[in-house]
């Protein structure tokens, strides 16, 4: 069995400051629809924003590419019934999975005002 993990921080400021920059080109190219929908109708909305993003990162980490082979976009963070987030790949990082043979990769996030972070583990 193989386990790997990824991990992030992330101040919450910056990706306030992204949105107010760049509006709905910038979240529409980081999130997918899904994620900017649920995390709206939050009262801190950036925050949960901002964890969403440190979890894309950490997921990014854990298969030990970064940022120059993937589309955050293919790392969906969504919440089940219950709230617990869920990691959905597509893509180029399903491809990712299916070759690493990743068969379960679990999840967890936390915010506050200033910052969110997430870690992220992966099995196969």
């Amino acid at each position: 069995m193989q386990i790997s993990c990824g991990t992030d921080i992330i101040e919450t400021k910056r990706i306030k400051d992204a949105v107010a920059r760049w509006k709905e080109p910038f979240l529409r190219r980081i999130f997918t629809p899904r994620e900017i929908e649920y995390s709206m109708k939050r009262k801190f909305y950036f925050e949960h924003l901002a964890a969403r993003f440190a979890a894309k990162e950490a997921v990014l980490k854990g298969f030990g590419n970064g940022f120059t082979s993937a589309n955050l976009r293919d790392v969906e963070i969504i919440n089940d019934v219950h709230g617990r987030p869920n990691v959905v790949l597509k893509g180029q990082m399903e491809k990712l999975r299916k070759k690493k043979n990743i068969n379960t990769i679990t999840i967890s996030m936390s915010h506050t005002r200033d910052y969110a972070q997430a870690m992220a583990i992966l099995i196969g």
